[in-house]
């Protein structure tokens, strides 16, 4: 038992996988194939995929779990689709049908308009189905139940949204938005102020920041090529890429190993900007995420989460 665990520990890769992920299956099915198939018991993610939805999967892997609260917050950018004169209770086609209505008589370009409505959103209501919790439970659960489910709304934020194509009943388009925006509420938004109600068809994220699709890799090759799948894996230190980064020498270095508050060298300090830093030996080796405070009359790296 002892050295076949030691075998399957010595598969686990540390770094991201940008997956594309399929339509159809749940991120978690994804997630488990690649921890069951191709033997990486330490998986996580930086945000999930609702099962009609495909694109980008950020799966972390191994030391890079450790990262997840700082990708989780990333901006992502999406393209779908809708169908006008549809409404379901999930807000998706994949969802029960609760109302249809004609939208022959609607202006392409007032259609238009409410899509470009969506940019400057701040207040989402959640879906019913949906994975946020009341006290605990899932309010998938109790729709499923059907128990009362609470309203819940959110603070969201949308940079950019545009209509790529106008045919009704059918619309394409995107949009970039924060974190944890439900793109299928949107759509539902959409449909109640057209007063015809829409339904999401499709959707594809295209981006979660600093990782795109044009990157991405395949579900069913990745999980068909054991070889070389580390060669599909981005490390630790490339990942790391997109923050500030310090190098520091080799006592430094020791005693962030050692989770002391290590002093902030004197050059850097006179420049020191605020916001996460990635620090790194001199070798290259990535060692925590930190940010540097003021403590005890002195600027010190204060280690957010250790990566070694």
């Amino acid at each position: 038992m002892g050295r076949r665990r030691r075998r399957e520990d010595a598969r686990q890769l540390h770094g991201v996988l940008v997956l594309n992920k399929p339509s159809g299956p749940t991120s978690t099915d994804c997630l488990n194939r690649i921890k069951r198939e191709l033997g990486q018991p330490v998986i996580g993610h930086a945000g999930t995929l609702d099962p009609l939805a495909s694109g980008v999967l950020v799966v972390l892997l191994g030391k890079a779990t450790r990262l997840a609260t700082h990708l989780l917050g990333a901006r992502k950018t999406y393209q779908g689709a809708l169908r006008l004169g549809l409404a379901t209770d999930t807000y998706d086609i994949q969802g029960k049908v609760v109302e249809e209505r004609p939208c022959d008589g609607l202006d392409p370009e007032e259609i238009r308009r409410a899509v470009l409505d969506w940019k400057g959103t701040s207040l989402q209501e959640v879906p019913a189905y949906s994975a946020a919790k009341h006290q605990g439970r899932p309010l998938y659960e109790l729709a499923r139940a059907g128990e009362e489910v609470p309203v819940k709304e959110k603070d969201v934020t949308i940079y950019t949204a545009e209509a790529l194509m106008v045919q009704p009943p059918e619309v394409a388009f995107r949009v970039a938005c924060s974190a944890g925006t439900y793109v299928r509420s949107l759509v539902h938004s959409l449909g109640k102020r057209l007063g015809c109600g829409a339904t999401m068809t499709a959707l594809t994220r295209e981006e979660s920041e600093p990782f795109s699709l044009g990157q991405a890799h395949g579900l069913e090759e990745t999980l068909s090529d054991p070889e070389g799948f580390g060669a599909r894996v981005l490390p630790i230190a490339e990942v790391l890429k997109g923050w500030l980064q310090v190098e520091l020498g080799p006592d430094e270095a020791k005693g962030v190993r050692n989770g002391m508050r290590i002093p902030v060298a004197p050059d850097l300090a006179k420049s020191a900007s605020p916001g996460v830093k990635a620090l790194l030996s001199e070798a290259g080796e990535p060692l925590a995420l930190a940010e540097a405070r003021h403590l005890e009359g002195r600027l010190k790296w204060v280690i957010l989460r250790g990566l070694f």
